[in-house]
């Protein structure tokens, strides 16, 4: 089965599982689908090129801020503002990475990260002098169901439609340029630059063409984001944040598309999770701790998941996979002695 149609048979099962989540589920699948985008992106930057970004959440940011500014400027029906928005995501982000690929090119390891780090951290002081909003940032335009569909779905799952549709836009072609030459050079250069080179892949413009490819998805992610919250704040795009796309990263398996997604539904409902199960503590524990016990189950659980699974869950299916054939062939060996 081909990429285009494995994408497309997923969108189409993700949007039919909505019809069996309530409202605020179908909010928490709008928003895991808007860190999947970014997510993917992420695991292929690092895991591919070993570039490490913690400023992901930067590029999400610009994303919802294009779409925010586009989507706005439209006078015009909803489709027509959507597609402006996206593609003013899309933009925004790539421009954004295409600078930081540039920068990507001639360092690496702890100076890349610093630099990404400090984009994040500069993201506040950033919209307060820009035309950005400042703290409060900008209003999303609302996309209202449309009439058709208006008796049979709530808003909320309207928008994880939206959601889902972005993120297998913003993904599918990732996973055509990883699986293709692209690709392959990218893990060329992973395992050694020298030799790289002398192949005649030169390192530098495959690590900023990385970091650009891995920031456009991002961006279409903080669109997607935008569709489902209607309003983009620096707040929300923080240093917490950024870490948290990583730990999706990480924790789904570096370089899997499908970890990614595993990734993104855990960092999204494992925290809500813990905070109603912080909420339960004896003697108001959980309260008097202003929901430090819900982040230090919260890690943890995702040090035992690394520690048990240093590759992620993506690693974790590849292993029950391999070993189920083993299980169904016992039997047969049995009878044939």
């Amino acid at each position: 089965m081909s990429t285009p149609l494995r994408a497309l048979l997923l969108t189409v099962l993700a949007i039919g599982g909505t019809f069996g989540l309530d409202p605020f589920r179908n909010y928490q699948l709008a928003t895991a689908a808007a860190c999947f985008a970014a997510v993917a992106g992420l695991t292929v930057l690092v895991g591919l090129t070993g570039q490490l970004s913690l400023g992901h959440a930067v590029l999400m940011a610009a994303g919802g801020y294009g779409f925010a500014s586009a989507a706005s400027a439209v006078d015009g029906p909803w489709p027509v503002a959507l597609l402006a928005g996206l593609v003013a995501a899309a933009a925004a982000s790539g421009a954004l990475g295409l600078l930081l690929g540039a920068a990507a090119a001639r360092l690496r390891g702890p100076y890349l990260a610093g630099l990404t780090l400090a984009l994040v951290i500069a993201l506040p002081a950033a919209a307060n002098t820009l035309p950005l909003g400042g703290d409060q940032g900008v209003r999303a335009p609302f996309l209202p169901v449309p009439e058709p569909l208006a008796a049979l779905i709530a808003v909320e799952q309207w928008h994880a439609w939206l959601a889902i549709a972005t993120a297998a836009v913003a993904v599918t072609p990732l996973v055509m340029l990883r699986n293709g030459r692209a690709g392959l050079r990218m893990r060329a250069v992973l395992d050694d630059e020298t030799a790289s080179r002398l192949s005649g892949v030169d390192p530098g413009p495959v690590k900023a063409g990385a970091f650009a490819a891995s920031a456009v998805p991002a961006g279409l992610g903080g669109a997607a984001l935008a569709i489902a919250t209607q309003q983009v704040t620096p707040g929300g795009y923080g240093l917490g944040f950024s870490l948290l796309l990583v730990v999706a990263a990480v924790a789904g398996g570096l370089g899997s598309i499908g970890g990614a997604a595993i990734g993104a539904v855990l960092v999204t409902v494992l925290p809500w999770g813990l905070d109603e199960l912080a909420a339960l503590a004896p003697d108001g524990l959980g309260r008097r701790l202003d929901g430090n016990l819900a982040v230090l189950l919260f890690g943890a659980g995702l040090i035992a998941l690394t520690t048990a699974w240093p590759g992620g869950a993506a690693r974790l299916l590849d292993r029950l996979r391999a070993a189920r054939p083993l299980r169904l062939a016992t039997p047969s060996t049995t009878t044939e002695r």
